[in-house]
């Protein structure tokens, strides 16, 4: 399995206790993959350069995490399909970042 990292941007509307939750179902739908989750990291909130959906700011989160290259299409199906996820960028880690 390769890592990943995925940058998410949530609606500012959720509070920190609704943005946990969205954030353990979005790992623990990883492990369905037979993925795992290294790292969470919680950005806050930050302004967006422009209008996303109507919102001018929102929660950003970074993950590294592993997963199965064939079940990489359906979780990004599965992202998109969240209501609360306004953008996320999913990209491959090279091995010399891992070990920055």
């Amino acid at each position: 399995m390769k890592n990943y990292e995925l940058l998410t941007i949530f609606k500012p509307s959720l509070d920190s206790e609704e943005l946990d939750k969205v954030v353990d179902k979005i790992s623990e739908e990883i492990k369905s993959y037979k993925g795992e989750v290294s790292s969470i990291d919680k950005m806050g909130r930050k302004k967006l350069a422009y209008d996303v959906q109507g919102y001018r700011d929102g929660y950003f989160t970074t993950m590294i995490l592993s997963i199965p290259g064939e079940s990489i299409v359906e979780f990004k199906r599965n992202l998109k399909l969240n209501e609360n996820v306004l953008r996320f960028m999913f990209m491959e880690v090279s091995k010399k970042a891992q070990t920055v």
